[in-house]
């Protein structure tokens, strides 16, 4: 399977999510809104100790891009075929991340940051919808130099794929800006994610200069209202949306974009050449689902383990549709040994 190594890259934010079942008081008291994804003010410190001394809390290796990562390497199971980079600290939490990501059989180049802490991401699931709030600390001092060494730039050169979550552009635009200009350069697929609405209306600068350079955008229907918002155009029709996203300028004529938007329980909406399909979800009872956190990095890993495979659109939705299904039944972004998918 040589053809297949590291054969896609991703790069962005580890974390470790910090997961519990709260109460709506919590919730309150924080001024957290479910279904939402934000970074950690002030206000937000004191509720990561409040939370393991509280609820009965879960360590579980996070970050949106990682998920997307792990999840299409558990559906390739095909040892190297995905690498990822980002930033960590030199600490126990870092150490349980780096082994957790190897024996998943991903190549982690991690740049390992001695003055910050690993990043965490506080979980919170209520009924089974779930909430993130990140502190990204280690995650946060991404550097280009550190892509730029030749053994990390190997990764770039060797990738066909690239996924980067919206949520890297915090971080480092300038590495997004390289690999990207990389992959139209050499005809590579380049992927990223809307990743959550407070992206689309604080970083929109940032998203829309990497914009041009995407080949395959993802999303929710949330992510895809606010970017329609935030650039005036008047609608909140998911499907308009998705074709206007499509149709947006690109750096590199050799893939036309195209839009991939979930909707939760609703149809998955594939915008390409003007035209909308859609794709109906598996649906769970209620009774099964534990939460719904990773679903839509779990969509995006199965999606692409097919992409990469030059599998058609239709197969890649199948497969994102089985890998968040799994996903949901199970606490965090965890799955079982091997995939159930033919």
């Amino acid at each position: 399977m040589a053809e297949y190594e590291g054969i896609l890259l991703g790069m962005g934010n580890p974390l470790l999510d910090i997961s519990a079942v709260v109460d709506e008081d919590f919730l309150k008291k924080y001024g957290i809104q479910l279904n939402n994804a934000i970074l950690a003010e002030e206000k937000h410190l004191s509720m990561y100790d409040e939370m393991s001394s509280k609820f009965s809390v879960e360590y579980i290796a996070g970050g949106a891009t990682q998920n997307s990562i792990r999840v299409a390497q558990w559906m390739l199971q095909i040892p190297g075929a995905t690498s990822y980079m980002g930033c960590i600290g030199k600490d126990k939490y870092g150490e349980e991340m780096t082994k957790n990501s190897k024996s998943a059989g991903v190549n982690v180049h991690y740049y390992v940051d001695e003055t910050a802490p690993t990043g965490t991401c506080a979980v919170c699931v209520v009924g089974g919808e779930r909430s993130l709030i990140a502190n990204l600390s280690a995650a946060n001092c991404y550097k280009a130099d550190h892509l730029k060494k030749p053994e990390n730039w190997a990764l770039v050169e060797k990738a066909k794929y690239i996924y980067i979550a919206g949520f890297f552009l915090t971080v480092s635009p300038e590495s997004i800006q390289l690999v990207a200009e990389h992959a139209a350069a050499a005809n590579k697929v380049f992927t990223m994610n809307l990743s959550a609405p407070f992206i689309c209306e604080f970083f929109k600068d940032a998203q829309v200069k990497a914009l041009q350079y995407v080949d395959y955008v993802f999303g929710n229907e949330t992510e895809a209202r606010t970017f329609s918002k935030v650039h005036g155009w008047e609608t909140d029709n998911v499907e308009e949306i998705a074709i206007k996203i499509s149709q947006w300028p690109k750096a590199s004529g050799t893939f036309k974009r195209i839009t991939v938007i979930t909707q939760g329980a609703d149809p998955v909406v594939v915008a390409q050449d003007g035209k909308v399909t859609k794709y109906p979800v598996i649906l769970l009872p209620k009774e099964k689902l534990v939460d719904t956190n990773g679903a839509g990095d779990a969509f995006v890993g199965g999606f692409l383990s097919q992409l990469i495979k030059e599998k058609p659109i239709e197969e890649c939705v199948r497969a994102g549709c089985y890998a968040s299904n799994v996903i949901i039944q199970r606490s965090g972004c965890t799955y079982p040994e091997k995939p159930d998918f033919s």
